[in-house]
């Protein structure tokens, strides 16, 4: 789920902004981003393939801070602790699938592991190249700052809809 409601309505009610941890980061995809890594995944995904959008991510006390601006708002932004099991960020590879993954562009590949479970036939000695990369998280992709969360929110038909109705309030 989106923390974005969530905020808006605590804007709405005049209550601080809850936030868990500011640093924690979150990818933004919207409904539109979601549906072209469908339709790519359709035409472009072979039978067992992982698909993956490249995505920006904030962190949520920026994302806080940019709804507060788009509100025109001085809320306290309230930190409230993590909750148990939460995570800092998102990862949409581990290091294992970012190793075998193509890159095309705004979307990664994880082919199918098709192999038999004779491995030693794929053992290459003295291959690096599991070091070399590393997860493709929330934390290690672009980030974008509060005027581009802000443009980003913008176009979003609910952040109009609401800025709508709370201005002529």
């Amino acid at each position: 789920g989106s923390v974005i409601p969530l905020f808006i309505e605590q804007i709405k009610n005049g209550q601080p902004l809850t936030v868990t941890d500011p640093n924690m980061t979150r990818f933004l995809i919207n409904l539109k981003e979601a549906l072209e890594l469908v339709v790519f995944a359709f035409k472009d995904a072979e039978a067992g393939d992982i698909m993956v959008q490249k995505a920006p991510a904030s962190t949520i006390g920026d994302l806080a801070q940019a709804l507060k601006e788009l509100f025109n708002v001085e809320n306290e932004i309230k930190i409230i602790g993590t909750r148990h099991g939460e995570k800092l960020y998102e990862t949409l590879l581990t290091k294992e699938e970012h190793v075998v993954s193509q890159d095309l562009g705004g979307f990664y590949r994880v082919p199918a592991d098709k192999r038999d479970l004779n491995y030693d036939k794929y053992f290459v000695e003295g291959d690096q190249k599991l070091s070399s990369e590393e997860e493709y998280n929330s934390h290690n992709t672009e980030r974008l700052n509060i005027e581009q969360i802000k443009e980003k929110l913008l176009k979003l038909d609910y952040i109009q809809d609401e800025l709508k109705g709370w201005n002529q309030s």
